[in-house]
């Protein structure tokens, strides 16, 4: 059996990352519900960088037919990265660092973060586009989108002189 307090710390010694991060659910089903619940604390833990992870669920309250639960899940990840792409993914209402105290971040990481964050919502920006823009306005933005991977290009081959 794995010593999870020996986990913990080691994963944490290697700029690991223990925290809790807190979910709410909704359904008109509440057997539904609750395998949605399972399912969304399994998805948690097949992530890449999640060491481990644990969940609790609440016992689903009824409100004018629907039903809402809450889970709490501790996860432990091997970077801070990891704990920010599980953010971006899964959408904690809040997010508890349990350990260490302080994050300390090299500055390729932190280039790594940034670039994370603005991927993330460069899809999220693309989504809502595509589901709310005319095929003309898809089609320009396309042309946008290439022309914008034209100058990442560049930039990437220029700093690599």
């Amino acid at each position: 059996m794995v010593d999870i307090e020996k986990l913990t710390k080691d994963t944490i010694n290697k700029g690991g990352i223990l925290s809790i991060l807190y979910f709410d659910l909704h359904s008109k089903d509440k057997d539904k519900l609750q395998a949605l619940a399972t399912s969304f604390i399994d998805s948690i833990l097949k992530q890449d960088g999640v060491v481990t992870a644990y969940g609790e669920i609440e016992e689903p309250l009824e409100q004018d037919g629907m039903f809402s639960t809450s889970i709490e899940v501790k996860v432990l990840t091997k970077d801070f990265l990891s704990l920010i792409n599980i953010c971006s993914i899964f959408n904690p209402i809040t997010v508890e660092i349990l350990r260490p105290n302080e994050v300390k971040i090299t500055l390729d990481k932190a280039h790594e973060l940034l670039m994370s964050v603005a991927t993330n919502w460069f899809n999220i920006k693309r989504y809502i586009t595509e589901k709310v823009s005319s095929k003309e306005d898809i089609e320009h933005i396309k042309k946008y989108l290439e022309n914008r991977e034209l100058i990442g290009k560049q930039l990437l081959e220029k700093k690599g002189e």
